[in-house]
């Protein structure tokens, strides 16, 4: 296959970039389709991270079909932090033919090269808010929108290229209607009791607001040392603000506070938009929105979408007292089943998964680099 690859400038270029996904997975049931304008002020629009990072995007033609794309990014507040000189790659999709891939992969390195950069790894985005990592096990299973998706040729193709494994991703499904054990009760409300903690649930959005800022604080010191982690800026921690806190269930948030009201720990859930996001097929209108509010106010199944506990507050059993509180939540509301969000293998809160709960692995993804 004859291969030209093209850097994305025109608008139609723009659209074809964000839409190839949806072709290339047509077929596939467990792929989820992004919405395109979510997808598009991330890479095209005033995405904030874009104020410090380095943005290039890329097509790959034959016959004058799209057959491949590639976005290339150099978060310049990462490389600074991590004191390394990195370049990312993600949102990069190929038919199944090597020499596709090849060649967008070569643009990448090429890029990298010109910027004085010597590491390439991804999938990943701008931020680690953004959607990274390939699946590397579990392609038939069900699927969020928290990840890439990818078909099995990736992994193999990426390896041909010299890319190695660089961080390791497990995802667990568990039944949401575990009971929480007497014994766990009776230990949470010593802990409670023991550190002067409290347990903070809400039934309305406006009484979340006020702690929005305390908890991307605590999200940037308790993710501090995870796989490149760069902490939020204020405009993006208000930014954040508005896209999650916006929607949220506010039942689905959990925090754990001091005496002084500052959050120790925390835990949100997301009802399920799985299937939403299958069914508006990439697109809010004309019906999108319809099935995305729905799937927002009627559930079964939820993501589990983040959780920490701050570093001076670790291995006291805080996680202990969110997780069981959030789980009484999905009993009372008949949630049937819940799903992690990807969780670095070397995470110590992964262990409550194996330890604590019934759960079942279902996919293990990957991110890959390579020294240039």
């Amino acid at each position: 296959m004859k291969v030209v690859v093209k850097q994305v400038e025109t608008e139609q270029e723009k659209k074809q970039f964000v839409g190839f996904p949806d072709k290339l997975f047509m077929s596939c049931n467990s792929y989820v389709p992004q919405l395109h304008t979510d997808e598009y002020a991330i890479l095209f629009g005033s995405n904030i991270a874009k104020e410090y990072c380095k943005f290039s995007a890329w097509l790959a033609y034959s016959n004058g079909e799209v057959v491949g794309r590639i976005a290339i990014v150099i978060n310049t507040r990462a490389n600074i932090l991590w004191n390394n000189s990195k370049v990312r790659f993600g949102w990069f999709d190929f038919v199944e033919d090597f020499e596709v891939c090849k060649a967008l992969m070569q643009v990448a390195e090429l890029y990298a090269k010109e910027n004085s950069c010597n590491y390439m790894h991804g999938p990943t985005g701008f931020t680690e808010m953004d959607r990274e990592s390939w699946i590397v096990e579990g392609f038939s299973q069900r699927h969020s929108s928290a990840g890439f998706y990818n078909y099995p040729y990736y992994i193999d193709y990426i390896k041909r290229l010299g890319y190695s494994v660089d961080c390791e991703w497990l995802q667990y499904k568990m039944p949401a209607s575990q009971p929480v054990p007497e014994k766990v009760e009776r230990i949470n409300a010593l802990i409670l009791f023991k550190y002067k903690l409290k347990l903070l649930e809400f039934s309305s959005k406006k009484d979340i607001i006020p702690y929005a800022h305390k908890f991307f604080e605590l999200l940037n010191t308790s993710f501090k040392d995870l796989y490149e982690y760069v902490p939020l800026t204020d405009k993006e921690i208000e930014y954040y603000t508005k896209v999650y806190f916006t929607f949220l269930d506010p039942s689905l948030v959990k925090l754990v506070v001091d005496s002084n009201n500052d959050i120790v720990a925390f835990a949100v859930a997301l009802p399920s938009l799985t299937e939403a996001y299958k069914k508006a097929r990439g697109k809010m209108f004309p019906i999108g929105w319809f099935y995305l509010l729905r799937a927002l106010k009627k559930y079964n199944e939820v993501d589990l979408l983040l959780n920490g506990v701050h570093p001076d507050w670790q291995r006291k059993g805080i996680h202990s007292i969110y997780h069981s509180a959030l789980n009484k939540t999905l009993i009372n509301k008949g949630v049937k089943w819940a799903y992690s969000n990807p969780q670095i293998v070397t995470n110590i809160a992964v262990k409550v998964w194996d330890n604590t709960y019934e759960s079942e692995l279902i996919i293990k993804r990957a991110c890959f680099a390579k020294v240039l």
